[in-house]
């Protein structure tokens, strides 16, 4: 074990991958973790691609760990998004010095990986992928199996029928995913929101509200917050 923890930081989306990436790197003693960064649409007010409202990311302060905002245009370029991925991390290593290290929850498509790679390799940066290779259905029954709770908050609906936008993460759903669909939504099939589990000092009270398609393909389940701290199950 080294005298001194690498440091790292997370790519943090709230859902599932990001949370079971942060629990597998808090169990290793050769790792520490010493913050989150997120997109999020400036334009939505939401967490990019899961559509989360951007209030919602206080879920980040109950795993204590500070939280890096990387915001987003409408419609981001890729070259947008590299130079702002860029200056958020070097927003990073100047809050974090000798950090240059950043963790993704990515399990095994081979493009993804190999993009950030090379824009990380630019930057004086390397990634780390601590669910790499693993299988993904024992990646999800295990995600239940350690108490975690999620909720489904996009659909893509050419993968995915939509009436599964707004349900529970949990054996039953894995029971009724089509062959076709990979039990973790790996190839973007789903996207979730961690409401509980292990990471978390304490559980979210959200509910699932409006329903909308966007771009004739992505259906999104809003999550509202359950001010009076009540969970409520989607129906």
């Amino acid at each position: 074990m080294p005298a001194t923890p690498l440091p790292v930081v997370l790519s943090w989306s709230g859902g599932k991958d990001s949370a079971l990436a942060l629990e597998r790197l808090r169990s290793d003693v050769n790792v520490r973790v010493v913050g989150l960064l997120t997109s999020v649409s400036q334009a939505y007010d939401r967490i990019s691609i899961h559509g989360v409202r951007r209030s919602l990311l206080h879920q980040a302060a109950t795993t204590g760990l500070p939280l890096t905002e990387l915001v987003l245009g409408d419609s981001p370029s890729n070259a947008s998004y590299e130079a702002a991925f860029a200056a958020a991390l070097a927003r990073l290593a100047a809050e974090h010095p000798a950090t240059n290290t950043i963790a993704f929850g990515d399990l095994f498509l081979e493009e993804v990986r190999a993009y950030r790679d090379a824009l990380l390799a630019r930057l004086g940066w390397r990634g780390c992928y601590p669910l790499w290779g693993e299988p993904t259905r024992d990646l999800a029954q295990g995600f239940i199996a350690r108490g975690f709770r999620a909720l489904l908050t996009c659909v893509d609906t050419t993968q995915l029928d939509p009436r599964f936008a707004g349900r529970e993460f949990d054996t039953q759903l894995l029971d009724e995913l089509p062959a076709s669909v990979d039990p973790c939504g790996e190839r973007g099939e789903f996207h979730t929101f961690v409401y509980g589990g292990p990471v978390l000092s304490a559980p979210l009270s959200v509910h699932p509200g409006e329903r909308v398609l966007r771009d004739q393909r992505f259906q999104y389940c809003d999550l509202v917050v359950d001010f009076q701290g009540r969970w409520k199950a989607p129906p």
